[in-house]
Formats: structure tokens, C-alpha cells, sequence
């Protein structure tokens, strides 16, 4: 990706908190381009090899439970662009009544919902949206726009970037369904401490990027789900 010039940004990201941030990555213009080149490399490899993966997947959804086999729901990305992120469907229909965020004793999701998660393969239709370049390999995990609205100025450098399919953040998080669990109110606990927490590392992994340090999150991130 090529950054924007800061005057050409949109302009509630012209702020103290976004330009720290946003300097660093000016610095790194040339990771920013290989960083997408390894992203249309990688989505189009994993597409191909997971073609027949994801229509046993899709089978599977089908066949098992009522609903469309793709979730889609508005999340946001760089610039604070909206869009419809694409996910195998995990939870029976309408589960979104019932609030946005998930629980790790949470009866919405189905029997095969639970077993797609626990290896994050309900995650693989956004190798489109790599391709697209709505979102990146590594990045910062896509947030709702009512939780972007929490942002401070500082989470808002997150927002130079594309959104991400796996990150540094949900890495050390793959556990945040149980912090939820007991959680009276599910939304002011993710507002006031989870979301925080996570935003540190994301912080964090803009301040130190790098085109090597991508290639490290995604060996990790392979390593955690299946080891």
C-alpha cells in the first residue's frame, strides 16, 4: 500500500494522537509496498489451496444448521472505510439480537461453530478481501463501528493501516471469549478494559512494523491455532 500524504487524510485522523504514528510508517514506505506484495501472493496461494477445504466447510454449515453459510457484518478498515466482512456463519441466524460480542459458554454458536473457531477456519472467506485490498494478513483485527466510535486519538493510528486477519493483539487475546464469560454487562467490560488492552499491542505493532515482523505474527499466529 502507498500512504497518504497527512493533509489528504481524512480529517478525523489529522489529529496528535494519529501523527506519531503515522510518521513512523511514512518512514516505511517500502515495507508498506512489500507488505503487499506478500498479501496478494499469500491470499492467492491460500486460495487455491483451500478452495476444497472451504466448500467441505460450507457443506458442512449447510447441511447442519438453518441460515446462509457466510456471515457478513460492517466492520471498518484503513481510513476508516466501511465495509462487510465475510466469515463462515458460526452462530445461528440472528444471533447479533443478542449483542455483537461472543462468550466462550455462548449457546449461539452451533456444534460445528464452536469446532471452526476453536481453529479459526471461519475466518478464511476474508482471504478475498486480502486480495481486494480491503485487508491484510497481519493487521489490526477489524473492530464494529460502534466500538471504532471509543477510539481515542492514539487507537485511531490503527486506522492508517488495513484491517487484518490475524494480529498481534488477537494473538495474545485468542482467549477474550473467556474474559466475557461471567461479564454482567458484556459491552462496558470490552469498552472499558478489553478494548484498551488490545489496542496497546496494536499500538505497539504499527510502532515497531516491518516486513519481517509480519512474516513472525504469521508464523506465530499458524503456531498458536494449531499446536
Amino acid at each position: 500500500m502507498i500512504l497518504k500524504s497527512f493533509e489528504a487524510l481524512p480529517e478525523f485522523l489529522k489529529c496528535d494522537g494519529v501523527k506519531p504514528y503515522y510518521d513512523i510508517l511514512k518512514k516505511k514506505q517500502a515495507s508498506l509496498v512489500f507488505k503487499r506484495m506478500l498479501d496478494i501472493v499469500l491470499a492467492f496461494f491460500l486460495m487455491l489451496l483451500l478452495l476444497l477445504p472451504m466448500l467441505v466447510i460450507a457443506i458442512c454449515i449447510k447441511c447442519t444448521s438453518k441460515g446462509p453459510v457466510i456471515y457478513k457484518q460492517e466492520r471498518v478498515t484503513t481510513y476508516g472505510r466501511r465495509f462487510r466482512i465475510w466469515k463462515f456463519r458460526t452462530m445461528i441466524t440472528g444471533a447479533d439480537l443478542k449483542g455483537q460480542l461472543t462468550c466462550s459458554d455462548d449457546d449461539r454458536v452451533t456444534k460445528i461453530g464452536h469446532k471452526l473457531r476453536r481453529f479459526r477456519l471461519d475466518e478464511l472467506p476474508q482471504i478475498f478481501h486480502v486480495l481486494s485490498g480491503k485487508m491484510s494478513i497481519v493487521g489490526t483485527r477489524p473492530e464494529v463501528p460502534k466500538y471504532v466510535e471509543a477510539y481515542t486519538d492514539e487507537m485511531l493510528a490503527t486506522l492508517l493501516m488495513p484491517a487484518g486477519v490475524t494480529s498481534l493483539a488477537s494473538i495474545m487475546f485468542k482467549d477474550e471469549a473467556k474474559l466475557l464469560e461471567n461479564a454482567e454487562d458484556a459491552d462496558k467490560v470490552y469498552i472499558e478494559t478489553i478494548l484498551p488492552q488490545k489496542m496497546e499491542y496494536n499500538l505497539k505493532y504499527i510502532s515497531r512494523f516491518g516486513f519481517r515482523r509480519d512474516i513472525y505474527l504469521i508464523a506465530k499466529t499458524v503456531k498458536d491455532v494449531f499446536l
